[in-house]
C-alpha cells in the first residue's frame, strides 16, 4: 500500500483536505498560543469577537487577486488606497492639514516599508557615491538591515542610558554631506519612548535631508492615546521636515500579518521608491514595493478590519490598553529587585533587575513555564538586560492574573539563582572572532545548549546567557547558526 502523509509536504497521493487539516492543527498545537492575552510579543489581539472570521472571510474573498497590476484587479487598488488615506489622515496628513498631498503604499510588514524608505532616499541621491543614514541605536534593526542589502553605510546614534532616547546634538553631529535619511521612532520597539521627533525632524530639514518616523509600533496607538489625554508630543507630519512614516497595520490595527503603509509627504518623494524595468521582452515591469506579486488577502482583510473596528472601536481598544499597561507597570514596581526601564509612554512595558540574584533569563523561563510568554532583550551599550512586554487589548483581563504569576516567578527564579555557564566557555565566548567558529564548534555548543534536532530548547536562559557573554559580531554569527540548526528540511 502507498504511503499518503506523513511528515512530508508532497506525499505520492494526495490526502483528504479533513486530515490535512487536522495535520496543521496538530503542528499548531506546540505554537505559543496568538489568543488569550498571554503573549506579549509577535502578536496583536485584540479580543474582539468575531473579527477573526471576518477578516478571514475578506481574506479568502481576495487571496487569488494580484496585485501586480493594479489595472487588472482595481478591487485590490480601491482598498489599497483606503488603508492608504485612513492611516496618512490619522498621522497628520490629508486635505486641510499641513501635507495636503500625502501619498503611500501598503506593503508587507515594517521591514518593507523601512526598506523601502531608506531606498527611496538614496536613490533621490544619485550622485553620492556611498549615501549614509543616520540611525538611533534604538532604532529598529531593520534598519541595519535596509543599510546591508542597499549598500548603504549606517551611523548610529546613542542613546542616554537613562532617557533611552538620542541627544539631538548628537543626531546632528553625525549628519555628513553624504547622508540621505535621518530616523526617529515613535516608539522605539525595544523600550517603548518616544524620539525628540520635531527636534530630529528640524536638524534634519536644515541640513536638507529627508526623516523618517518609524511608527510601525506605535503609529496606530499613539493618536488615539492623545485623543484619550495622553501627553503624545508631536511625531506625524504636523511635524516640518517629516518626510515619510511607517505604520504597521497588523500591529494595532489588528489586521492579519502582514499589512504595512508607507507615506511620503508629497508624490515626489514617493518617486524613487518605485522600481520600474522595461529593458527586456515581457511586460514592462513597475513595482511600488519589494514583491511584485501580491496576493490580495492580506489588504482585503486590513480593509474590513478597519471598516468593522472604526474610529469609535480604536479608541476603546486603546483605552482599555492604556489601562492594560498602567497594571502591568504596577506589577513590575511591586516585585522586589525589579525596576521599570522606562516609565510607560505607548503600549510597552520594559522592566529589569537591580538584584544580581533575579537572573532575567532565569525569570522568563519561570513566566514561560507558568504560561506567560515574554521578549528577553540582552544587555548593550550600557544598557542593561531586559524583559519587553508588548501590550494588546487582549492583555487586560489578564492583568490581575499577572502580578501573582511576576511575583511567583521572580521567588523561583532567586530560589533557582543565576545560570553559570563553564568558564572556559565563557572565556571562548568573549575571545572568539565569527571567523574562528568552526562546523565542529558550533556543532558541541549547539549540543551543550541543548539546542538542535529541529527544536528548540524549553529553557533558553543558558542560550541567552552565552549570546549576552559574546561581543556583538560574535552573538550575530552564533544566532545564525543556531537558528540553522532549526531550520532543517525534513524528507
Amino acid at each position: 500500500m502507498t504511503e499518503t502523509a506523513g511528515t512530508g509536504a508532497l506525499p505520492v497521493e494526495g490526502v483528504p483536505a479533513a486530515r490535512v487539516l487536522d495535520e496543521i492543527r496538530a503542528l499548531r498545537a506546540g505554537d505559543r498560543p496568538t489568543h488569550g492575552g498571554r503573549l506579549f510579543a509577535y502578536v496583536y489581539d485584540p479580543g474582539v469577537a468575531g473579527l477573526d472570521e471576518l477578516a478571514q472571510a475578506a481574506y479568502a474573498e481576495s487571496a487569488h487577486v494580484n496585485g501586480l497590476d493594479p489595472t487588472a484587479f482595481p478591487s485590490l487598488l480601491a482598498m489599497e488606497n483606503a488603508l492608504v488615506g485612513a492611516a496618512a489622515r490619522l498621522l497628520g496628513g490629508g486635505p486641510g492639514t499641513s501635507a495636503p498631498d500625502v501619498v503611500g503604499s501598503v506593503t508587507s510588514g515594517g521591514t518593507e516599508s523601512l526598506i523601502l524608505a531608506v531606498k527611496a532616499a538614496r536613490d533621490a541621491r544619485p550622485d553620492l557615491a556611498e549615501p549614509r543614514i543616520v540611525v538611533p541605536v534604538s532604532g529598529h534593526a531593520a534598519f541595519a538591515k535596509a543599510a546591508h542589502y542597499l549598500r548603504v553605510a549606517l551611523d548610529p546614534v546613542p542613546v542616554d542610558p537613562v532617557t533611552l532616547r538620542p541627544a539631538v546634538a548628537d543626531v546632528a553631529a553625525a549628519i555628513r554631506p553624504e547622508t540621505v535619511l535621518v530616523v526617529a521612532s515613535a516608539p522605539s520597539y525595544a523600550h517603548g519612548v518616544i524620539d525628540p521627533v520635531a527636534e530630529i525632524a528640524a536638524v534634519a530639514a536644515a541640513a536638507g535631508v529627508r526623516c523618517h518616523v518609524d511608527a510601525c509600533f506605535g503609529g496606530w496607538t499613539l493618536p488615539w492615546l492623545r485623543r484619550l489625554g495622553a501627553p503624545v508630543p508631536p511625531f506625524d507630519f504636523a511635524v516640518p521636515g517629516v518626510t515619510s512614516i511607517s505604520v504597521d497595520l497588523h500591529k494595532y490595527a489588528y489586521a492579519p500579518k502582514g499589512v504595512s503603509v508607507l507615506l511620503h509627504r508629497d508624490p515626489g518623494l514617493r518617486a524613487t521608491q518605485f522600481f520600474a524595468y522595461a529593458d527586456w521582452p515581457g511586460y514592462t515591469m513597475v513595482n511600488p514595493v519589494i514583491a511584485s506579486t501580491r496576493s490580495g488577502g492580506p489588504i482585503a482583510a486590513a480593509y474590513a478590519t478597519l471598516r468593522h473596528l472604526g474610529e469609535d472601536g480604536y479608541l476603546r481598544l486603546a483605552a482599555v490598553t492604556r489601562d492594560a499597561v498602567a497594571g502591568l507597570a504596577d506589577a513590575v514596581r511591586a516585585v522586589d529587585g525589579l525596576r521599570l526601564l522606562a516609565e510607560p509612554e505607548s503600549t510597552v512595558v520594559c522592566f529589569t533587575a537591580d538584584d544580581p540574584a533575579l537572573d532575567l533569563f532565569v525569570l522568563v523561563d519561570e513566566l514561560t513555564a507558568r504560561g506567560w510568554h515574554t521578549q528577553p532583550q540582552l544587555a548593550y551599550a550600557g544598557l542593561p538586560a531586559s524583559v519587553h512586554l508588548t501590550v494588546t487589548a487582549a492583555v487586560a483581563p489578564r492583568v490581575a492574573e499577572f502580578g501573582p504569576a511576576l511575583a511567583e516567578a521572580a521567588a523561583a527564579a532567586r530560589a533557582a539563582g543565576p545560570v553559570v555557564l563553564p568558564p572556559e566557555l565563557l572565556a571562548l565566548a568573549g575571545s572568539l572572532t565569527p571567523e574562528a567558529l568552526t562546523p565542529d564548534l558550533i556543532a558541541g555548543l549547539a549540543a551543550g545548549l541543548g539546542l538542535g534536532g529541529g527544536a528548540a530548547p524549553d529553557r533558553m536562559a543558558a542560550v541567552n546567557t552565552l549570546l549576552q557573554a559574546a561581543p556583538v559580531r560574535l552573538r550575530e554569527r552564533l544566532l545564525v547558526e543556531f537558528v540553522g540548526l532549526l531550520q532543517r528540511p525534513t524528507w
